[in-house]
């Protein structure tokens, strides 16, 4: 049984990238709120998923320009444009302080349960606490769990995968080496860098010939390479689940045991056939899968691939110049589902899309917004994470303080809180 209530002006859902900005952007404004995190740190995959770097750029500005400049993030600029190398580690104390100093209460180990409900308006929810069961209820709640939880809990319509088999993007868990030679250890941003090895093969041909020969992983035809900022160290991209619904406990449990034995396989390959990795060794990996897609929750908009493509201005813009490849991880194979990543121009993220058709008093904030599977693609990384999350939790502050229904907010009342216009 749920013990007690306590009630909050802005509860967030998740405490990711996008929630961890929601939750500092609402407080900011005033708003009494609440985290809500499973897990037992924040950042989730900055953190407790070891992705590195991280990903994405939005205008200056916002807050994104905040957490890497106070994660003393490393830059490298490749086709994948910034690369902000961050220590997971360092990040697991700083970015709990710069929640907690907003005044935030979080409530870490602390998984949603269920939404609490009145008619079409989202009042709450339900979550799992150390000594139960416990109803959070506030006047607007901001769902960053990255799969959409409270909104499908709540009713939401929402769609998952590719048009056509709804296959979704694999999952993956990441994770970091050291014991690299700096002075020959290459290393690969994607399938496309033009790195080669001595004697001028191309590492990335290189690699796919070593998967179809069985020396890699099914699947597994690229093992991208990033420095952390550290020297002698790598973090890893490559390890690749296909085909798992980590919506469902058996999904997460596959995911994970699948992904667990290709470690070491990638680290062996590794050592014996790239320069410079001879002596490598695995310094941590991910607690929890890199899941890259799974629902993307039906807005009032939904982005579509042509905003991406064409640099899309809106009216209702809460984060601007969002940009990163329509990148699209193969769903049924190894390497790219469209040859390679594609290209997109500097596009506007509108407050619509934030909001779930058909409910009140929630927004969406992260990679479940609404979008199309290949604007998803773009948007669904770190960096414009960051910037969804401050619109949402800037959005939920204004309208639970004014009592106003977030679809009722003014837009531009947003965008004055975000700083753009006056």
């Amino acid at each position: 049984m749920t013990q007690f209530t306590q009630h909050y002006d802005v509860l967030v859902a998740g405490g990711g990238p996008a929630g961890i900005c929601a939750a500092v952007a609402a407080a900011r404004q005033g708003a009494r709120t609440a985290l809500a995190e499973r897990y037992g740190i924040l950042g989730g995959m900055f953190t407790s998923g070891y992705v590195n770097p991280i990903l994405g750029a939005v205008a200056p500005g916002t807050m994104y320009d905040e957490v890497i400049a106070l994660l003393g993030a490393s830059c490298a600029t490749t086709r994948n444009g910034r690369e902000m190398g961050v220590d997971a580690e360092r990040a697991k104390g700083l970015l709990l302080r710069f929640v907690r100093d907003a005044g935030v209460d979080i409530f870490l180990q602390t998984p949603v349960v269920e939404v609490v409900k009145e008619g079409s308006a989202v009042k709450g929810l339900v979550v799992g606490t150390q000594e139960g069961l416990r109803t959070l209820t506030a006047g607007a709640l901001v769902d960053a769990t990255g799969d959409g939880f409270a909104a499908a809990r709540a009713g939401a319509a929402y769609e998952m995968g590719r048009a056509g088999d709804g296959r979704c993007q694999p999952a993956t868990l990441e994770f970091t080496l050291y014991g690299v030679d700096e002075e020959t250890g290459i290393t690969c941003w994607g399938g496309s860098d033009p790195v080669t090895l001595p004697g001028g093969e191309r590492y990335a041909d290189f690699c796919r010939e070593a998967s179809a020969r069985g020396e890699l992983p099914e699947n597994v035809t690229i093992v991208r390479i990033h420095r952390t900022g550290r020297p002698g160290e790598r973090s890893v991209n490559a390890t690749q689940a296909n085909g798992c619904n980590t919506l469902t406990p058996e999904g997460v449990l596959e995911a994970e045991y699948i992904l667990r034995g290709q470690i070491d396989r990638i680290i062996d390959f590794l050592r014996r056939r790239v320069p410079g990795y001879a002596g490598c060794q695995l310094k941590g990996s991910g607690s929890t899968l890199g899941v890259r897609e799974t629902r993307r929750i039906t807005g009032d908009y939904i982005i579509t691939d042509r905003d991406v493509e064409t640099g899309a201005r809106q009216e209702d813009a809460v984060v601007r110049e969002a940009w990163f490849l329509i990148d699209i991880h193969n769903p049924a194979g190894g390497g790219q589902a469209e040859g390679r990543s594609q290209p997109a121009v500097p596009y506007d993220i509108p407050y619509r899309s934030l909001l779930p058709a058909g409910l009140e008093g929630i927004l969406t904030a992260g990679r479940c917004i609404s979008g199309t599977h290949r604007a998803h693609a773009s948007y669904r990384v770190g960096g414009i994470c960051l910037a969804t999350g401050q619109a949402a939790g800037a959005a939920a502050a204004l309208a639970a303080l004014s009592g106003t229904a977030p679809r009722s907010l003014d837009p531009r009342r947003v965008q004055r809180a975000l700083g753009f216009i006056k």
